[in-house]
This record gives C-alpha cells, sequence and structure tokens, in this order.
C-alpha cells in the first residue's frame, strides 16, 4: 500500500512539474496587463509594434490570451509561430513541417516528448532557416510534432538571439 501510495505521488509530482514547465509561463502572461493597442491585432495574432531606439530588435505585443504569436519563416515558407520560452525546442506542426519541405515520409517519429497534453511523439529536424524579421538563424535544431496545432518557438531558437524579454506586456527580441 505504501508503495502504491508512493508511485503515485512521484507520478502526479512529475505531471504537476511537466505542468508548471510547459504551461506555467503562459499563464504568467495572463496576469501582467498589456498595455493599450491603438488598434486592436487581426486573427488573434500578436501585434509588433515598431522600436525606432533599437535598430537590431523586434518588439510584439501579446493576443487578448496574453499569447505572443508572430509571422517567421522557414526554410523561406511563411509559419506562424507561439512564443514559447518554456519549450526546449522549435516544434513545427506536421503541416508547417510539409510547407517547409519536409514531406511526411522522410519524418521518423521516434522521439518521446512529455507535454501538459500528456506524452506524444515526435521526429527530429534540422531547419536550414528560420527568418524574423531582418533576422536568420541557422541549422536550427527541431522536432515536428504530432497533434499540435501551432508551431512553436522555443529555445533552440531564442538562444541565437543576443537576449529577449517579456517587459510591461510587451516582448522584445534583441540581435546584433
Amino acid at each position: 500500500m505504501i508503495g502504491w501510495a508512493l508511485r503515485q505521488l512521484v507520478i502526479w509530482g512529475g505531471v504537476a512539474v511537466l505542468f508548471y514547465v510547459f504551461v506555467g509561463d503562459r499563464l504568467s502572461h495572463l496576469v501582467t496587463p498589456a498595455a493599450p493597442v491603438a488598434s486592436e491585432s487581426t486573427a488573434g495574432q500578436a501585434r509588433r509594434v515598431p522600436d525606432r531606439q533599437t535598430p537590431n530588435s523586434l518588439v510584439y505585443r501579446p493576443n487578448r490570451q496574453g499569447h505572443v504569436l508572430l509571422d517567421a519563416a522557414v526554410n523561406g515558407s511563411p509559419v506562424q509561430f507561439l512564443v514559447d520560452t518554456g519549450a526546449t525546442l522549435v516544434a513545427l506542426t506536421p503541416s508547417d513541417a510539409a510547407s517547409a519541405g519536409f514531406s511526411r515520409g522522410d519524418l521518423v517519429f521516434n522521439v518521446r516528448t512529455a507535454t501538459a497534453n500528456g506524452i506524444g511523439r515526435a521526429a527530429a529536424v534540422k531547419l536550414r532557416e528560420i527568418r524574423l524579421g531582418q533576422f536568420s538563424a541557422y541549422d536550427v535544431p527541431a522536432v515536428v510534432m504530432e497533434n499540435l496545432g501551432t508551431s512553436l518557438l522555443g529555445q533552440s531558437f531564442l538562444t541565437r538571439l543576443d537576449s529577449y524579454q517579456m517587459r510591461d506586456g510587451l516582448l522584445t527580441l534583441n540581435w546584433n
């Protein structure tokens, strides 16, 4: 009986840690009120704010749900990303991966992933280029995840920047 209780404690503790890692950062943005916007963003996408003080900088305002969605190009194809600072890698939906040149037959789904939605399968890939505004990152490690609704812009891209920060309801990306 004690063994069963300890096992349940470890399992549910692990679930709580995974929930905190994958969802906790996103939920914290819901508490921070966004600065007023002159016009509402379209289709729930984050509104890009011009930053004339720093030439190599992009600033984004979260959408109403507190998420930063932005448009980038992967291997030359447009992809809409949800910025996820808690994700280790960039993660593409199967359709975004196909647009970027990865055919379903070339993908080997042998990577197991633990997310807030449970255990999933993913295929490891290397992206030739992710372009965001005037910034490009090359040879970016990524995964293609089954059953992913929106592609995630994770740390394998974000660490290529000189810095990024969420402050006063704005996400700022900086590079040299």
